[in-house]
């Protein structure tokens, strides 16, 4: 019989095993660790968030970014991501909850040993102007963003990351399809937070099947950009539906759909990205079986 403090202390003591172990891979290889983003086993975490965490690590994966915590405290958390063996380097926030409370969402990546936090999605200065927008705001951000609202969510970002970098922390964001829409002459959201984010502070983690979807050239950027990137999602489509818009592309497993990950291993190599990290929004078959081909394909042509 152990205490619980016992049991607590070993589940911390194989996190920090964990994450020695993935910087020691990366040290080594130089290429970018696999990493799984959970949002892609969503509907699994609510209904067993221990158990699905444990599943993710029997498949393969060491390396973690969340996408909520479904109700559980930071010690939870980080308890029940040391039981699976799970290195949790980086979550996902809207910008929306960002800025209710940055100091809180500080303190908890703290307490659960993130590296990054990631903004998910944007927002505008009076979330107002969307709430009744056909479709809901999501959409209408997606067709209805100014470059005043990505000047001013870069604003947002440089202060977000001067406190999250005096605090230790590392933060980023993370793009859809929106940011490549075209403004008028040929300025996009995409080039304006490149532009108006401080490097110093502000992180990019490129998804790399958005970028795609949006009909834009991931690894061209990456390498245009050598410096502004850390972290990647991968993520593969099926071929465009006729009418489809490309926020609307439909997820598949690596390797199944139409994104060439060639260059993009290449460029991510090349420029020293961290992370890899498999994103899987929608399933044909169970997710564990779905899964285990990512970290197969990722595992095949990453190294």
């Amino acid at each position: 019989m152990i205490s619980r403090r016992q049991f607590m202390a070993g589940g911390s003591m194989a996190a920090a095993a964990a994450v020695l172990q993935s910087k020691a891979v990366h040290a080594a290889t130089g290429a970018p660790q696999i990493g799984l983003q959970l949002y892609s086993v969503r509907k699994l975490l609510e209904k067993d968030y221990v158990g699905t965490l444990q599943m993710v690590s029997q498949v393969g994966y060491r390396n973690v970014e969340a996408a909520g915590f479904y109700n559980h405290t930071a010690a939870e958390v980080k308890h029940a991501m040391g039981v699976a063996q799970l290195n949790c380097f980086s979550a996902h926030y809207s910008l929306a909850d960002l800025l209710k409370d940055v100091d809180g969402t500080i303190t908890f990546a703290k307490e659960i040993g993130l590296h990054w936090v990631i903004c998910s999605s944007p927002s505008v200065a009076d979330p107002s102007r969307f709430a009744n927008a056909p479709g809901g705001a999501w959409q209408a951000m997606h067709n209805s963003m100014t470059a005043d609202d990505w000047k001013w969510n870069a604003e947002q970002f440089n202060r977000i990351g001067h406190k999250m970098k005096s605090r230790g922390l590392q933060f980023g964001y993370h793009n859809h399809t929106m940011e490549f829409r075209d403004l008028g002459g040929g300025l996009n959201g995409y080039q304006i937070i490149l532009k108006e984010t401080d490097p110093r502070v502000v992180t990019l983690e490129m998804d790399c099947g958005w970028v795609a979807a949006a009909g834009g050239n991931p690894a061209e950027i990456l390498l245009a950009h050598p410096t502004r990137f850390s972290l990647l999602h991968i993520k593969d489509f099926k071929a465009t539906e006729p009418g489809q818009e490309p926020g609307q592309r439909v997820s598949t497993e690596l390797g199944r759909g139409v994104v060439d990950f060639k260059p993009i291993f290449a460029a991510a190599r090349k420029i020293g990205i961290r992370y890899a990290i498999v994103e899987q929004e929608e399933f044909d078959i169970p997710a564990v079986d779905a899964l285990k081909i990512d970290f197969a394909f990722m595992q095949q042509h990453l190294s």
